[in-house]
């Protein structure tokens, strides 16, 4: 009854850190404990070491949101790429994906740079439906790729080495990029219109030049977390500094006058992720108390006895998820539900964080209600049943690619295993 209530209530939108507090406190209010564990469990969420990495990468998104760094982006990608068939499509899944991994957020890849490679894809003579889908399915491209927060928070939830993460998610990643880089190679070979410009050395050099400062940021976090040189929360702090000098002082982007704003948001963002996550801690330990897990890990031993059985259903299960619920509250919610049951069967943790943030990936653009889908309907102006077409054939390429990675683990697990 009373998850029914919050159900309801999280559907009238309610803010998903209520419905989960009020879970909680109600929760351990009929069992009898004292409310006080719930706030115990909240200050405990302040002791997690890579929690601050959180609000500094999501800040140094922000930086890279604002300025023209995605414009820069589109630009080197497209005068080293403007020679393959396809190319300008290729650039614009990179760009998003390198856009999607430092903001942590599909919507807003969509909103800063969907118009101007929308732009840019129709000139090139792209028929609109494979634009339209192209861009709405590369906004959560990233996930997978350092530093993205889903990463983090997933490793914070899970208690997983996010480092382990960053190295597993790679591979992975690169799958995908490069899964769709083959049918925008296909497409860009059938579509005469969308013909090939000669390589200009000289075009290629200045817009490195332009990028050289975005572009080495990668290198300076990824190079400094896997050469142990520095930990994640030292490497989020690097970037973010990196980042602020960069666009404020060199390129002169951003002004100290929008930082205030800039700061506002990246807080909003941040402290909305807080408040679920101790909430949903509180809420976790009622649920192992209530023996919750060990109930439905007995149901599913009785009723799935294959562990490719357990895979499938655990991807359709997550598909639904990410269709439905936003990537934080997936991840603070269901991360701790999945994963005792996961481990019974032989899924490593790193893993299953892989497979876990792929369906969110994909969940994203899965009609009827991907979060993706109503972002680029109102970013292009264009009726959402149209952006369920435009997106099918890259969903099917890309649940292809997620049946690659459940099964075979190797495939996130060989860079990480001792």
């Amino acid at each position: 009854m009373i998850s029914a209530a919050a159900v309801l209530f999280a559907l009238l939108g309610t803010p998903l850190f209520v419905v989960i507090s009020a879970l909680a406190l109600i929760s351990f209010f009929r069992g009898g404990i004292d409310l006080t564990v719930v706030f115990i469990e909240m200050s405990r969420l302040a002791e997690t070491p890579t929690l601050t990495a959180i609000p500094l990468f999501a800040f140094t998104g922000f930086l890279l949101a604002e300025s023209g760094a995605a414009q820069r982006f589109v630009r080197v990608s497209e005068t080293l790429l403007s020679w393959l068939p396809g190319g300008l499509a290729i650039m614009a899944l990179c760009a998003c994906a390198l856009l999607t991994a430092f903001t942590g957020a599909s919507g807003m890849t969509i909103v800063a740079v969907g118009g101007l490679l929308y732009k840019a894809l129709k000139q090139k003579g792209y028929a609109e439906n494979f634009t339209l889908g192209l861009l709405t399915t590369s906004g959560s491209l990233g996930l997978l790729f350092p530093p993205s927060l889903a990463l983090i928070l997933y490793g914070v939830v899970s208690g997983t080495p996010i480092d382990l993460l960053f190295v597993a998610g790679l591979p992975p990643g690169l799958l995908l990029v490069v899964a769709l880089s083959v049918y925008c190679y296909v497409i860009g070979r059938r579509q005469t219109a969308a013909r090939t410009i000669p390589w200009s050395a000289a075009e290629a050099l200045t817009a490195l030049r332009d990028s050289c400062w975005e572009l080495l940021l990668p290198v300076v976090v990824v190079g400094g977390i896997y050469s142990g040189v520095i930990a994640v929360s030292e490497a989020a702090a690097l970037s973010a500094l990196y980042v602020f000098v960069v666009e404020v002082f060199v390129h002169r982007e951003i002004s100290l006058r929008q930082l205030p704003d800039i700061m506002r948001q990246t807080m909003v963002l941040v402290g909305s992720i807080i408040i679920i996550l101790g909430a949903a801690f509180a809420y976790t330990n009622y649920m192992i108390d209530a023996e919750i897990p060990n109930r439905l890990l007995d149901y599913m031993r009785d009723h799935v006895s294959s562990r490719f059985l357990f895979l499938l259903l655990l991807n359709l299960f997550l598909l639904a998820v990410g269709c439905l619920i936003d990537m934080f509250s997936a991840l603070v919610v269901v991360v701790p539900l999945v994963l005792p049951i996961a481990s019974s069967y032989g899924v490593d943790p790193v893993h299953l964080g892989i497979i876990f943030l792929v369906n969110l990936e994909i969940g994203y653009s899965t009609p009827p209600v991907g979060l993706n889908l109503f972002i680029a309907s109102a970013r292009f102006e264009r009726p959402v049943l149209q952006l369920y077409w435009a997106s099918l054939p890259f969903l099917l390429i890309l649940l292809a690619a997620l049946v690659v990675i459940t099964y075979v683990p190797q495939l996130s697990l060989f860079a990480v295993s001792d």
